[in-house]
């Protein structure tokens, strides 16, 4: 795509979602529609009208607001691209945009659309889908349930409060069950589902869980060139600061990418520090260049996503033999 070919720009929010059509003659059209199936069609019929039939979309990666849209826009042979938020407000900050609403918003990204031409994004694999819905869903059930369990080791006096919290506690962890029992089911209802959640768990800290995690947020390994393309994902590449003579920052993590993958590999990373022979040979030579304790996790944890990108492309389990040269 080019700068002279039509472009349309989204705002997604919970209840609705404004646009920004630009087309060869540079004009901005806005219109704004309901977060629904009918505001979808109602989308389609008015880009119809404006002969925008087949353009490129642009969206931010905002959760799960603009998943269904995408999902619509692209069955409608739209090429449409899912953005990282950072990269449009780096853009913003360039362009020295002052304003935010949502009406600007859209045109922003409309802009950032047809000066940056973003990836096009391919939906994933239906059973790659149903594993995502169904791992995020038992991420919201922890993270309730540890809600509760905080509230109830907090001190509550009140009976009736105590026992309401351990019947809901009871509950979530019921459902957490049936969850990973139903995430399980799912993998190995599906064969190269199961083949990639096993070599994923022949890697040191890397479980079922974390399996499941990373096939659910990583929906398409192919589609990365390199391990760190894979790595700057999920926001795990170093980030370093320096200018000059006088400005020496730390290097740290980026964190500018999937913060589900973060935050599902730092345990992993720790046990695999903790119990794998090879994490702790390899670790050992960071400790004495005197790297901090969060420097090797961090390089841990962006480790097991180089491993783990390896073990994917070359269809072997993990091996401290080659994982070197493969990693």
């Amino acid at each position: 795509m080019n700068s002279s070919v039509a472009a349309l720009g989204i705002d997604i929010a919970k209840l609705k979602f404004d646009v920004c059509l630009i087309k060869e003659n540079g004009k901005a059209k806005h219109k704004v529609f309901a977060n629904t199936k009918h505001g979808f069609e109602q989308l389609v019929a008015w880009l119809g009208s404006h002969q925008a039939d087949c353009l490129h979309i642009c969206l931010e990666a905002t959760g799960s607001y603009g998943q269904a849209l995408a999902f619509h826009l692209f069955d409608a042979g739209h090429v449409v691209s899912i953005v990282n938020p950072a990269a449009v407000k780096a853009f913003a900050a360039s362009r020295l945009s002052r304003t935010k609403t949502d009406k600007v918003d859209a045109e922003l990204i409309t802009r950032f659309c047809l000066a940056q031409e973003p990836q096009a994004w391919h939906p994933p694999e239906p059973q790659v889908r149903q594993l995502q819905a169904l791992v995020r869903r038992l991420e919201s059930l922890v993270e309730m349930r540890v809600a509760e369990d905080n509230r109830l080791s907090s001190g509550i006096s009140i009976e009736a409060v105590k026992h309401s919290l351990e019947e809901h506690i009871a509950y979530l962890l019921e459902e957490i069950k049936h969850t990973e029992l139903l995430i399980r089911e799912h993998i190995g209802n599906h064969p190269h589902l199961k083949e990639q959640s096993e070599l994923l768990d022949s890697i040191p800290g890397i479980g079922a869980t974390t399996a499941a995690l990373l096939l659910a947020e990583i929906t398409d390994f192919k589609q990365y060139k390199s391990a760190r393309q894979v790595a700057a994902y999920a926001g795990l590449v170093p980030r370093e600061r320096r200018s000059g003579s006088s400005v020496r920052g730390r290097t740290c993590l980026s964190k500018i990418g999937n913060a589900r993958l973060r935050k599902a590999l730092y345990f992993p990373a720790m046990t695999a520090l903790r119990c794998s022979g090879f994490f702790q040979q390899w670790a050992s030579g960071m400790r004495e260049r005197g790297k901090s304790k969060m420097s090797v996790i961090g390089a841990a944890m962006r480790k097991l996503i180089h491993l783990a990108y390896g073990v994917l492309k070359t269809g072997m389990p993990f091996d401290p033999n080659w994982t070197a040269k493969a990693a």
